[in-house]
């Protein structure tokens, strides 16, 4: 199995919060809700894990987020 790495959106102060839930819903399988939780904690304590993947996959959301103006990184998670 391919170890598992997080995928973290930060804060920033260019981009309002429905465009940022919004595009957690475009890019991510995350319901609104969840969308809405992981906006609200990256804005309330400047980085929200949105979820956790295979490194690949993890660098495709980081790209794919950046693309849309949004700050996200990868870690890997850890294990155990």
């Amino acid at each position: 199995m391919l170890p598992p790495w997080k995928v973290l959106l930060h804060n920033d102060d260019k981009n309002d919060q429905i465009f940022v839930a919004r595009t957690i819903l475009e890019l991510t399988p995350l319901k609104q809700q969840e969308a809405e939780l992981r906006m609200k904690e990256a804005n309330d304590t400047g980085v929200a894990l949105l979820l956790v993947t295979h490194k690949e996959r993890a660098e495709l959301y980081k790209d794919q987020f950046e693309s849309k103006g949004l700050t996200v990184t990868i870690e890997p998670a850890e294990e155990g």
